[in-house]
């Protein structure tokens, strides 16, 4: 029962300390993240390692939302008007900070397995702080209509990225020969089975929630359909992000009552971002730094740089608004859950101690991105005047 008490820890932390950094107009999810690192093992150690394991649950369900909010706030109008320009333009953030990390890593004397997987790590973004922070300050514009759906598809480059970069390097140290089936079909058949589960079943559930007339019950409806499209995504080993922002798109967008059903879990996503984000600057250790410090200073500006430098040439490209191509990339640089997925399996992937060195670096990374990340964002989205003035206190 001791797991209800840190959960009280948790929630009372996270609050005081979103209150305390909100004097200085930064955003609370760098408060829940912050108190997470001064409550956790790190500093304080008010909440031990092992209690992040415990909440596990919290956390993926916490993912579910963020990855269904993502989907819900995608106005398939705004999406058409888009049309193939949010594709190239999250072609070339992603496919660009991998050329630039990939580039550097060998450049500095590191093998060619390690540049192509850290590499392609580099190429993920996290959705979730970005929008936590378009939600705080209720941002609206050309910005966001085309940074929303580029960072719902970001992780979906990235997988496919890795998956071929992974491959690659497999083949370099075992000497054995590539398979065309491991390196592109399977990564990218997981990719279209995750979305057109997601879709599917957001097609199927229209004319069910047509029938709730009652907001408790259709919140109640959605929330059971999550919890089991998400435990069917980890079964089948899909991207239970890529499976629920394509079921809430296609709920929320062909349903008659959008915005009851955009807004359904507004209610209980406030206590479980709070716990989710608290958790994760609890399971940041500042040792990863002394360990691989300079090499992760080397990865976050290789990485930044290549995420706007990409982004600017996607926009170029595409003719897209210039205040678009400026902005886009600084709001691209949170990273966090899939690219410290992807770092554990390139611990096991890579032999010692290379694969440890790319996890390190990662960890190290997710600790200045997660807690810089967000206030970047927000400060962007104000410079590109999507953030009223009324609305940045």
């Amino acid at each position: 029962m001791e797991s209800l008490y840190y959960l009280g820890i948790i929630i009372i932390a996270a609050m005081a300390t979103a209150a305390i950094i909100g004097k200085f107009k930064l955003p609370d999810v760098t408060g829940y993240l912050l108190a997470g690192l001064i409550i956790g093992p790190s500093v304080l150690k008010l909440v031990p390692k092992g209690i992040v394991t415990d909440f596990e649950i919290l956390s993926q369900v916490a993912l579910s939302f963020i990855a269904y909010n993502i989907g819900a706030e995608m106005n398939y109008q705004n999406l058409k008007s888009l049309g193939s320009k949010v594709f190239i333009i999250t072609f070339f953030e992603a496919f660009t900070a991998f050329v630039v990390v990939f580039s550097v890593t060998k450049l500095i004397g590191q093998s060619l397995p390690f540049a192509l997987v850290l590499g392609a790590i580099s190429s993920a973004t996290a959705p979730a702080a970005t929008l936590m922070v378009i939600k705080q300050y209720k941002a609206k514009g050309p910005l966001v209509d085309t940074l929303i759906p580029i960072v719902a598809l970001d992780d979906a480059f990235c997988i496919m990225i890795f998956g071929i970069a992974s491959t690659i390097a497999a083949t370099i140290l075992t000497g054995a020969s590539m398979s065309f089936f491991h390196m592109i079909i399977i990564p990218v058949g997981k990719i279209i089975g995750a979305i057109l589960i997601g879709a599917v079943s957001g097609i199927i559930l229209v004319p069910i929630i047509k029938r709730f007339k009652n907001q408790g019950q259709l919140t109640s409806f959605i929330l059971a359909v999550i919890l089991i499209l998400t435990h069917l995504a980890i079964k089948l080993s899909l991207s239970s992000l890529l499976l629920m922002m394509s079921f809430g798109l296609a709920l929320c967008n062909l349903s008659p009552n959008r915005n009851q059903a955009r807004t359904a879990l507004d209610g209980m996503s406030t206590p479980i971002f709070i716990v989710f984000f608290t958790l994760s600057g609890a399971d940041l250790d500042l040792k990863v730094f002394t360990t691989v410090g300079v090499l992760a200073i080397i990865y976050m500006l290789s990485r930044s740089t290549g995420k706007v430098i990409g982004a600017r040439i996607g926009c170029n490209i595409t003719k897209t608004d210039k205040t678009v191509s400026k902005y886009l990339g600084f709001t691209l640089l949170p990273q966090a859950g899939v690219a410290i997925g992807l770092s554990l399996i390139a611990e096991h992937l890579l032999p010692a101690p290379h694969g440890s060195q790319i996890r390190a670096i990662i960890l190290s990374a997710t600790v200045v991105y997660e807690l810089l990340g967000p206030v970047i964002t927000k400060l962007t989205l104000a410079k590109a005047g999507e953030i009223l003035p009324e609305n940045l206190n």
